[in-house]
C-alpha cells in the first residue's frame, strides 16, 4: 500500500496545506480529507512522483473522498470538487458521481455549509442537493464496522475534538495504515491506531489537539511507526524524539 501525503498544516498555516492524504487503492484512490485549493494540493503532491512511481492524479481521478470532520482546513475543497465533477458530467466526460464517505453527523451538517454556494444549478428546475454532486456513503464510527472503499477495508473511530470527528484505519488485506484525525490525546484512540503497521497522528496546541509532550511519552515501539502532521508552522518535533511528514512524502506501508 502506498500513501501520498497531500498536506501537513493546521488551520492557521501560512506555509502548508491542510493535513490530508491520498491512498493508492486496488480500485482507484481514497483521499482522506479535502483541503482547499484541492486542485493545486493534488497537483503539487503528485508532481514529485509522476515518473518513477506513476503518480499523476487530479480531482478527475479521485472517486472516493473521506471527510474526518467539518473544520475548514479539512473540508473546504469539497465545494470545488463537487462543481468540477459536475462540469465533467455536464460535458459528457464522466458519468458517475464521486463518492463522499463521512459519518451521519458530518453529512447532516455538510449541506447547510455548502448550500449557499451550491444549491442553484443552471438547467435544474429545483434546488440542488448534496446528492446532485456526490454519492453519499455513511461511515459507522464505532471503530469496528468495516467499510469497503475502492477495494480497501476502512474502519472509523470517533475522536475527542470540538466537533464530530473520526480517525481511520485503512487495510488492503496485507498492511494497515492509520490516520488519527484531529483529536485530544486519548489512550484508547492510540491503542486503536496501534493495530496499524504505520500511522499518522496529529499534534498541535491543547485543548483541542494532542501535545508533543503526550506523544513523546509513548513507548518507543509506537513512536517508531508513527509520524506527525497538523503541527503549527515552525514547530520542530525532533527535540521530543518525534518525526513529522512533509507534503509530497510517499509512504510505502
Amino acid at each position: 500500500m502506498q500513501v501520498l501525503i497531500l498536506g501537513v498544516g493546521d488551520a492557521f498555516t501560512k506555509k502548508h496545506y491542510g493535513s490530508s492524504a491520498l491512498v493508492r487503492a486496488p480500485s482507484g484512490y481514497l483521499q482522506i480529507d479535502c483541503p482547499d485549493p484541492i486542485h493545486r494540493v493534488l497537483h503539487e503532491a503528485t508532481a514529485r512522483h509522476h515518473g518513477q512511481h506513476g503518480w499523476q492524479v487530479g480531482v478527475d481521478a479521485v472517486d472516493d473522498i473521506l471527510l474526518t470532520h467539518l473544520h475548514g482546513d479539512h473540508c473546504n475543497g469539497v465545494e470545488s470538487v463537487g462543481f468540477w465533477r459536475y462540469v465533467l458530467r455536464a460535458q459528457g466526460k464522466q458519468s458517475h458521481l464521486p463518492r463522499l464517505h463521512a459519518t451521519r453527523a458530518v453529512v447532516d451538517r455538510l449541506w447547510p455549509r455548502l448550500a449557499p454556494a451550491m444549491d442553484t444549478l443552471i438547467g435544474l428546475s429545483r434546488p440542488a442537493r448534496l446528492e446532485d454532486y456526490f454519492d453519499i456513503r455513511i461511515l459507522n464510527p464505532d471503530g469496528k464496522a468495516v467499510h469497503k472503499i475502492a477495494g480497501l477495508e476502512v474502519r472509523a473511530r470517533t475522536t475527542t475534538h470540538y466537533i464530530p470527528t473520526v480517525g481511520v484505519l485503512v487495510s488492503d488485506g496485507e498492511r494497515t495504515f492509520g490516520w488519527s484525525g484531529d483529536s485530544r490525546f486519548e489512550q484508547a484512540h492510540i491503542d486503536w491506531l496501534d493495530q496499524a503497521d504505520f500511522f499518522v497522528h496529529e499534534a498541535n496546541f491543547p485543548p483541542a489537539h494532542t501535545t508533543l509532550d503526550e506523544l513523546a511519552a509513548l513507548p518507543e515501539r509506537l513512536k517508531a511507526k508513527m509520524r506527525l502532521v497538523h503541527l503549527a508552522d515552525d514547530v520542530d518535533p525532533t527535540p521530543y524524539g518525534l518525526s513529522s511528514l512533509c507534503e509530497g512524502d510517499l509512504l510505502d506501508i
